[in-house]
């Protein structure tokens, strides 16, 4: 914006908090006509002013919202402060043609701005990462305090059950995501004893593979491949085609289509596939018993 345009009310901390909510009482509402008389001016010729006014006749709608995130444990301060960024987006993007009032429109930006930045401020461990869970994650304490289940406890079964049906999820997700709301985050280096030797990583069990494990495996694919393929070589082409498509396919070709193809009866075609596989099999156990005489 200009110079000659003031600028939008800062809260820059908790404590200056109440004089910023005192501030912002200062803007006034606006009128129907005047806020889409504004929105035109922004819209058609970038009016900084019109964007102004209609950013901070909206701050106390951006405060209101922001209040109602205040127990996931941030600062109410920066909640607004993100607000209000999603405020100045919504009035860049506003339509007002399109009939309905600007607070309509902003409150989804208004939230998702603030929503974004928990999402970015809590830990992934806590709030999942599915859609799912997302929800759940800004939707439990709300429930909670509807219900009045706050204490950090286990939830009472009839609350879960009501909270799961609610939200449509399984219960299980429910009594998860409360425990870890109610439990703090914990430092992999932190010490385990007073002393201060020995940290809480080193008592962490890496259940994935070795390496020595999954290279043995990778080794003993690539043998049975070369097995697989070597005895498929002893195979005539028909042979080797029909049971490809018959036992090596994620969905198999049906005994008919290959009878059409072949023009011969769908039993000819089911006795060559039986022939085939009993040759192979033949085939990969001889050459895996000369490999282990090699």
């Amino acid at each position: 914006m200009t110079a000659s345009v003031p600028a939008i009310p800062v809260v820059s901390s908790e404590s200056s908090l109440s004089r910023y909510l005192q501030e912002i009482r200062k803007f006034p509402m606006l009128e129907p006509g005047e806020e889409y008389m504004l929105a035109k001016s922004w819209r058609e010729h970038e009016d900084t002013k019109a964007a102004h006014r209609l950013v901070t006749s909206h701050l106390r709608l951006v405060a209101k919202i922001a209040m109602g995130y205040r127990g996931y444990g941030l600062p109410v301060s920066e909640l607004i402060s993100e607000g209000n960024v999603g405020m100045m987006q919504a009035v860049k993007r506003f339509e007002p043609d399109r009939g309905f009032r600007l607070a309509t429109y902003a409150m989804w930006w208004i939230r998702a701005a603030i929503q974004e930045y928990i999402l970015h401020s809590w830990s992934l461990v806590k709030m999942g990462t599915t859609a799912a869970q997302k929800k759940l994650f800004f939707n439990l304490r709300k429930l909670k305090g509807q219900m009045q289940a706050i204490d950090d406890g286990d939830l009472p079964a009839d609350v879960v059950t009501k909270i799961a049906t609610t939200l449509d999820v399984p219960e299980a997700d429910v009594v998860s995501m409360n425990q870890r709301l109610a439990a703090g985050d914990h430092s992999l280096n932190a010490p385990l004893r007073v002393d201060g030797e020995g940290e809480w990583q080193d008592w962490l069990v890496d259940e994935s593979e070795s390496q020595e494990i999954r290279l043995g495996d990778q080794q003993e694919l690539g043998k049975r491949k070369a097995l697989l393929a070597g005895a498929m070589k002893g195979l005539n082409e028909r042979e080797r085609h029909i049971l490809i498509e018959r036992r090596l396919r994620e969905e198999p070709t049906t005994l008919e289509d290959l009878s059409q193809h072949y023009g011969i009866s769908r039993e000819r075609v089911r006795q060559i596939e039986v022939r085939a596989f009993e040759k192979l099999q033949k085939a990969i156990k001889t050459a895996a018993i000369q490999q282990q005489l090699a």
